[in-house]
């Protein structure tokens, strides 16, 4: 054979070849042509490697098939199927069979059907015997063939052939030397004509037929014949048949959802479709499907068409309401979206409850799986009512499972020991739905009773909350409805006698106050710090001695606080309400004969002396008892808490910037003391709330537990309220000094006191401001901290503890805080204690080389929340608008040097409100120097900027007044 010269002309063909194994193949060829432009005898196969020679008589079509065929080719199907280097005879003669010819073949025949298509308009050839590529031109049929197979039945036996049409006439094939090219799908050479055939007829149903004119089928092996290979002939092609019946018969289908249930594991859903009395599992892919009947000797097939789409469409609605299918196999449906802790072997008949009237709309119908339990499939629903009475809401409730009514009272503790199955009266067993658990849970867990069931008035959260939810239908006073969003409660006027005027989110508190006295209901007021507490409660017990002295009572309210407190709420109490008759009930030598309390508007005691005299305290009725800071009491086994539970009064207040200071569970006692039973017993509160909550940060059980506590805790942050607050508020946080501290204070004073008035008898005083200077500050520090003066000293600071438990409730919060000190050795005290306790700060003073950086982060670091600074350091330059709390922690002679620190953060760029707590030490020279500073501020306005010249400016009264 010569080689093909690309640069004369020449023709590619595509030529049908038979392999001796593989069977027929396709293979592209190149041909040289003759002078008159007819096939030549030189011809060669073509492969991607070599076609770019021929490229200008190939087309891209031709790339592709060149490819595709290639694939097919003998070589690469042995490489393929055969690693190491073989002669192509030895490989067939000792590997091929049937098997791998099973195995091969129809890949080969996925390749020529593919390959035909790309054919089209190409020219096909017979390649003759010797090999050469274009023996005889072949045809594509332009449509497709049609097939009949005939069944002829008498008494004898049953006949069996095919006929073929195409385009309308009978083809006669049989003993014409047709030969099957492919079987799946078939096709057929006959005449130089490749036929195809419609419904994807088998060549192998052909091949009896070549060179026979029919199969015949014995009387005795029939019924089986017609089973196993008639039935499933007539389902997929034209039958015609005489001697038994073929009945096309067409129903309305009906959707059936089988639920299968499996204990402890995943039950699902299985789907079928119902056409008359058929029943075919979903999934299929066949148009029809054929029942065989035998009666006596008649043969009836019956051809169900089924609707293929319309089944799809059933499905793809299951799909599309939550359910996946998990096998491909199959169409076994299961619940799409679960999580951890949803029981698998239920979570159908939950999904079937949620969708059951939906589903009937939609035409589906329902079977049970026939060994399983009795269950019921169907709706589950409750009508719940909730209705207000006197002092509780009743709740009425009907649950309905499928057919059946059940009172939602013998449901509760099912719902609260998470059991799913409940048995019906008929022994049927009802699945309750999960999602019931959390929805009524709450509602279950608070309510009492026997026969029917109630709710405690102070749960009003928990029936608001069904009131905002389409779970139930709720009749109570509109009044109290509001009281879950502290809108529109009742205006109270203000009292007659109350110095100053509330804030509009103050006054909205003493409202509140009010509505809460209404209901008997105790409340949480949980402000922000430097929001006014203590005046939204002073103005509610003055209100309350005005109320009473109108109608000519008079009760006593008790108000219990760390001692660190008393004297500020005394202050607050002289400026605000001097009206007030208080009670300081403290000290070691306080009154203990408790009649005299009746004498009082108010008695203030502390947490340490309400425990030491609980006996008789609790002797008394009280109008009010209020708790500030009350998360003193979050210990539950605390003696602070127990001693609190006995107390008696007809109202209980708390107030506390952070009821939750560091778990959940702080809240358990707070609530309990204002409104017993509202949050259950303690060991209820753990399980329900505080572990899911703290342990697994479940988000529903934090609502649920808010829905509860809200109608009682009010709480507004600095920002809410920010519009209503001035630029800057100023305090003045008084603290008592310890034990050890005062002796060591006064045992100091004593001697500066001497050596003072020496100096002032002498006339040597004027003459030593730098003396007068060391002494007083020497006090100051012993006011602030013995060991800023003394190492040695081992006692406690009461202004330490009380400025480090101010910060925590700032920090907390989220602000960020400077605190200022003249003193760099206090400044230590409070590093060394936030390095113990790992709480980052920042810090400067005089001796600070990086400022810049520190200030920086600071500002950056959303982590660092305090700012340790001298206040001779930081006093000037510095920008510091982060922060929006100043805590100055010693009073300074110059009140300008102050003023100066405050307006490191109060200055151009703050968009805070900014609270600036000055702490004072009571009885002590810096309660002195405050007094002075009123007096002395237009001196301080003038020029004098040294401590010396303001040392002078000092008369000896004012001198004997600070060490007096």
């Amino acid at each position: 054979m010569l080689r093909v010269e690309s640069d004369k002309p020449c023709k590619l063909v595509y030529s049908l070849a038979k392999h001796d194994f593989l069977g027929f193949l396709i293979e592209p060829h190149v041909v040289q042509l003759n002078q008159n432009g007819g096939f030549s005898l030189t011809y060669q196969r073509i492969f991607s490697n070599t076609a770019k020679e021929f490229s200008p008589i190939i087309d891209a079509t031709d790339i592709k098939l060149i490819k595709l065929l290639e694939e097919i080719e003998q070589n690469n199907i042995i490489k393929k199927y055969y690693k190491k280097t073989i002669r192509p005879l030895e490989f067939f003669t000792k590997n091929w069979d049937d098997k791998f010819s099973d195995t091969v073949r129809p890949k080969i025949e996925k390749k020529l059907t593919e390959a035909l298509t790309l054919i089209r308009d190409k020219e096909i050839y017979l390649m003759g015997k010797e090999g050469w590529p274009v023996e005889k031109q072949l045809h594509l049929a332009e449509e497709a063939a049609t097939i009949l197979f005939h069944f002829r039945r008498n008494e004898i036996e049953t006949r069996y052939f095919p006929t073929i049409k195409y385009q309308g006439l009978r083809i006669d094939f049989m003993f014409k030397d047709a030969q099957v090219i492919t079987n799946q799908p078939a096709l057929l050479l006959l005449d130089n004509m490749l036929y195809h055939f419609d419904q994807g007829l088998e060549g192998k149903k052909l091949q009896p037929f070549l060179n026979k004119r029919y199969i015949s089928i014995p009387k005795s092996s029939e019924t089986t014949y017609f089973e196993k290979f008639v039935a499933p002939l007539i389902e997929k092609y034209h039958v015609y048949a005489e001697g038994f019946t073929i009945n096309t018969e067409k129903y309305d289908a009906k959707p059936i959802l089988k639920v299968v249930y499996v204990p402890e594991g995943v039950s699902e859903i299985q789907l079928y479709f119902k056409y008359a009395d058929y029943v075919f599992a979903a999934g299929s892919d066949r148009q029809v499907t054929v029942r065989m009947e035998k009666i006596d000797d008649d043969y009836i097939f019956h051809r169900i068409k089924r609707s293929l789409s319309w089944e799809k469409n059933k499905l793809d609605e299951l799909l599309a309401l939550g359910l996946k299918t998990n096998s491909n196999l199959f169409v076994h449906l299961q619940v799409a979206h679960q999580h951890d802790e949803t029981d698998l072997s239920f979570s159908v008949f939950d999904w079937i409850s949620e969708h059951h009237e939906d589903l009937i709309a939609k035409g589906f119908e329902f079977e049970q799986d026939s060994s399983a339990k009795k269950y019921v499939i169907g709706n589950s629903k409750i009508d719940l009512e909730i209705q207000e009475k006197n002092d509780w809401f009743d709740i009425n409730a009907i649950v309905q499972f499928g057919i059946y009514k059940i009172p939602f009272i013998q449901l509760r503790n099912h719902i609260l020991n998470k059991k799913r199955e409940f048995i019906l009266p008929n022994g049927e067993i009802a699945i309750i739905p999960e999602k019931w658990f959390s929805q009524y849970g709450n509602l279950l867990s608070f309510t009492d009773g026997t026969e029917s069931l109630r709710l405690k008035k102070l749960h009003v959260g928990l029936v608001h909350d069904f009131a905002n939810s389409d779970l139930a239908s709720v009749t109570m006073d509109r009044k109290l409805q509001r009281l879950a969003d502290f809108e529109f409660i009742e205006e109270v006027t203000e009292p007659v006698n109350f110095n100053g005027t509330l804030r509009p989110y103050q006054k909205a508190g003493y409202n509140w106050f009010h509505f809460l006295q209404k209901y008997n209901f105790g409340g949480c007021l949980a402000d922000d710090m430097g929001l006014g507490k203590t005046v939204q409660t002073l103005a509610l017990l003055q209100k309350a001695k005005e109320e009473q002295q109108a109608l000519g009572i008079h009760t006593t309210s008790l108000l219990i606080m760390p001692t660190s407190l008393i004297y500020n709420w005394i202050n607050e109490a002289k400026r605000f309400t001097p009206q007030l008759k208080i009670c300081t009930h403290t000290g070691t030598n306080r009154e203990k004969d408790i009649s005299i309390f009746s004498q009082y508007d108010l008695v203030i005691t502390t947490y340490g002396i309400s425990r030491l005299d609980v006996d008789v305290i609790k002797e008394m009725y009280f109008n009010y008892i209020i708790l500030d800071e009350s998360q003193n009491i979050k210990n539950p086994s605390s003696k602070s808490f127990k001693a609190v539970k006995q107390l008696k009064s007809k109202y209980k207040l708390i107030l506390s910037g952070t009821p939750v200071e560091n778990t959940v569970n702080d809240l358990w006692t707070q609530m309990s003391f204002i409104n017993p039973g509202l949050l259950g017993s303690q060991t209820f509160f753990q399980q329900e709330f505080v572990q899911p909550i703290e342990k697994k940060k479940d988000e529903e059980k934090a609502q649920k537990l808010q829905v509860l506590i809200k109608p009682f805790v009010m709480r507004r942050t600095k920002e809410q309220v920010a519009t209503e607050l001035p630029p800057k508020t100023e305090s003045l946080f008084y603290s008592e000094m310890t034990v050890e501290q005062a002796d060591f204070y006064e045992k100091t004073k004593s001697e500066y006191r001497n050596e003072l008035m020496k100096s002032l008898e002498d006339g040597t005083f004027s003459k030593s401001p730098i003396q007068i200077l060391q002494g007083l500050t020497k006090l100051r520090q012993i006011a602030n901290h013995p060991a800023l003066v003394d190492a040695e000293y081992e006692g406690e600071s009461s202004k330490f503890k009380d400025v480090v438990h101010k910060l925590n409730s700032v920090v907390e919060a989220g602000h960020k805080v400077l605190v200022f000190s003249q003193f760099v050795k206090q400044l230590e005290l409070y590093k060394q204690y936030f390095d113990d306790k790992k709480v980052k700060y920042s810090y400067l003073d005089g001796s600070t080389a990086n400022r810049g950086k520190v200030v920086e982060e600071f500002k950056q670091d959303q982590d660092i929340q305090i700012f340790l600074i001298s206040i001779k350091a930081g006093g000037v330059g510095l920008n510091l608008t982060e922060a929006d709390y100043v805590f100055i922690l010693d009073p300074w002679w110059n009140p300008a040097v102050e003023q100066q620190a405050i307006d490191r953060t109060h200055r151009i760029g703050q968009t805070k409100n900014v609270f600036i707590y000055k702490f004072i030490t009571r009885n002590t020279v810096e309660e002195k120097i405050v007094a002075l500073q009123n007096r002395k501020l237009t001196v301080a306005q003038s020029l004098i900027t040294t401590e010396e010249s303001f040392i002078k400016s000092l008369s000896e009264e004012d001198i004997k007044e600070i060490v007096g």
